[in-house]
């Protein structure tokens, strides 16, 4: 099988921080979570969700095949599931591919999604399974895998979208691994998806709330790079705390954070908190970036739900949750970050003379001749020069809300320099650029 659009496949950088397209250019994973995309959209439900998210610069769409929400019992808009029923139970040994009833199957139809995709310049981050489909922990599941099915079910998928350049694998699924068989269906999966595709996609693993996917894979030969999903828990975002923890790891592998707070979610899981809005959504963001991650994913909770019926918990129709604002300010963040040379980009808090705590936690990173340091709610940032080249440094407001810059003036780069933002207080975050005169 082969897509109409091919994109240039995926590899780890040289350095093993970032990733690379085939050709040795830097690959900005600007990331959104859609993962009820496959299982609750139609053709033209795709085609819209799909198109408005090129327009606004992401790379990279989050995707489940077996879904979380009834993803095994519940027909997609088709009138399709996935596997065949065996023996009174969802056989994911055994996909529905049968060309009746219908003719378009459930997995025809993340064909076209996928293709569709490439069309538009898209990388899908494809779940094989939700993570309740072997551990349902919470959930609907039914727990259907073996190590035996999941090694099947995985060459299976492997082997049809083996040609497929745009496809990253995300094993796991936001459940934790408890016993020793949610261990075996993960690595038996990530063996059979080698075996199906020759090894020619990268794979990671999406963890449950609050962890990265170091915590328990950092040593799996299968983990090409981490995943951190930081969550939608209370109190201040400091997901950094996580990708700084990756960060240093070894045998060093890129990280990213995959599922920070969800725009429009509610604070920890209860609507009488309230809902994260554009500027929970940014402060994670740029953390996410600063701290050493290899690129952000962007999450709305009435997208990946692809929500059509507004309630307390999903507050709008997907189609309305597509425009807010957050999803369009992350391009600006991906604009900032391809300005300047990525490859070469480290983490360096030493930029940073002196820090606030909590919820004005400044966080640096730099090139050989740049640096960007974040300021969450614009208080004064004491910055340590010299540890860029050059004699002075050109210095530069970036407004994370409207991707503008504004120059401030060339200042020596030795000692420390106070560098004042053009406002203060929630929502007025802003990244200080020093470039190398």
């Amino acid at each position: 099988m082969s897509t109409k659009t091919s994109l240039p496949w995926l590899n780890v950088s040289e350095n093993r921080r970032y990733l690379v397209s085939e050709d040795g250019q830097p690959f900005f994973w600007l990331g959104d979570t859609a993962w009820e995309l496959f299982h609750r959209s139609t053709r033209e439900d795709a085609d819209h969700y799909l198109a408005n998210r090129a327009e606004r610069g992401y790379t990279v769409i989050q995707a489940v095949g077996l879904a979380e929400f009834e993803g095994l019992t519940k027909p997609n808009a088709y009138g399709r599931v996935p596997l065949h029923i065996q023996d009174g139970v969802y056989d994911p040994a055994s996909p529905d591919t049968d060309t009746e009833p219908g003719g378009y199957t459930y997995w025809d139809h993340v064909d076209y999604i996928v293709d569709k995709a490439a069309e538009l310049g898209l990388y899908i981050a494809l779940l094989p399974t939700w993570g309740d489909k072997y551990h349902i922990a919470w959930g609907e599941g039914p727990d259907i895998f073996t190590p035996d099915n999941a090694r099947t079910y995985g060459r299976w998928i492997g082997e049809r979208y083996r040609d497929r350049s745009n496809i990253i694998w995300v094993l796991g699924g936001d459940r934790p691994l408890t016993e020793n068989r949610h261990f075996q269906i993960v690595g038996a999966m990530a063996e059979g998806i080698a075996d199906g595709d020759g090894g020619k996609h990268l794979r990671t693993f999406h963890p449950n709330g609050g962890r990265s996917s170091s915590h328990h894979m950092h040593h799996e030969p299968w983990l090409d790079f981490n995943m951190i999903q930081s969550s939608h828990g209370q109190g201040e975002r400091d997901n950094y705390k996580l990708v700084a923890a990756d960060y240093v790891r070894t045998p060093i592998k890129p990280t990213l954070e995959a599922e920070p707070c969800y725009e429009d979610h509610p604070r920890d899981f209860n609507p009488e908190n309230g809902y994260f809005d554009e500027a929970d959504v940014r402060k994670s963001a740029y953390y996410g970036i600063l701290s050493g991650g290899l690129g952000i994913t962007y999450g709305h909770h009435c997208v990946w739900s692809m929500n059509t019926e507004p309630t307390r918990t999903f507050i709008m129709k997907w189609r309305d949750a597509i425009l807010r604002p957050g999803a369009a300010q992350m391009e600006h963040l991906r604009n900032l970050a391809e300005s300047r040379p990525m490859l070469e980009r480290v983490p360096d808090q030493g930029l940073l003379a002196a820090n606030e705590e909590g919820s004005n936690y400044a966080v640096a990173a730099k090139g050989e001749r740049h640096a960007f340091v974040y300021s969450p709610n614009g208080l004064a940032l004491q910055v340590a020069m010299g540890r860029i080249a050059g004699d002075e440094a050109a210095a530069s407001w970036f407004n994370p809300r409207t991707g503008e810059f504004t120059a401030i003036g060339n200042y020596p780069n030795k000692g420390e320099t106070k560098f004042l933002p053009p406002l203060a207080g929630r929502g007025n975050d802003w990244v200080l650029v020093l470039d190398s005169i």
